[in-house]
């Protein structure tokens, strides 16, 4: 995927990590979902790359499992794990070379399932520890729904903190799809 003039912000971190991320990287979807950035990741990874999906949804580990199977990508390094994301550290082992949050709900899912601003900040504050240099960490942040502006503007602030010396990180953000608009915070770890 390539990031063009004002591209979707979720097609210009796809843009990003597929800069970052070699064949033979571990790399996570922490937010599962219906499995199409999981997918995405697989393919970057290869399949000597090792690949961790997290969702607490059992709806969405099995929609991920089934795309993965379509796309001849479900191999004996794909883990699916029915688990929440903070668990991230307990169940991955670094480096991570990208890991993708698409916070939220589960498009098409119960929309009262949602990911939440405590458990979120605990994963990433795993992330930031398991990436590896010149990996990247990618949140997508829906501010519409219930709680999520909170947890948006929590995660922006986490990712504002990151020592310089260490991080790039940015904000990208269509102002005219929606209000409150959705948004990409990425941080790039420096080697």
């Amino acid at each position: 995927m390539k990031c063009s003039l004002l591209s979707r912000p979720m097609t210009c971190a796809h843009g990003w990590i597929s800069s970052a991320v070699l064949p033979g990287d571990t790399v996570v979807d922490a937010t599962a979902g219906n499995g199409h950035d999981t997918v995405f990741l697989a393919r970057l990874a290869g399949p000597a790359g090792h690949v961790h999906a997290f969702d607490v949804q059992e709806e969405a580990i099995r929609s991920t499992r089934e795309r993965m199977e379509e796309a001849g990508l479900l191999t004996p390094n794909v883990h699916l794990h029915l688990s929440s994301h903070d668990r991230l550290a307990e169940l991955v082992s670094g480096p991570v070379k990208a890991i993708v949050f698409n916070l939220g709900y589960l498009p098409g899912g119960d929309k009262k399932t949602v990911t939440r601003t405590d458990s979120t900040l605990a994963a990433l504050e795993q992330a930031t520890a398991l990436i590896a240099p010149n990996g990247l960490l990618s949140v997508m942040c829906y501010p519409g729904h219930e709680g999520g502006a909170a947890e948006a503007e929590a995660v922006e602030a986490f990712l504002s903190r990151l020592p310089h010396h260490a991080w790039r990180t940015g904000k990208y953000q269509l102002l005219n799809t929606g209000s409150p608009a959705p948004f990409q915070v990425c941080a790039f770890r420096l080697d």
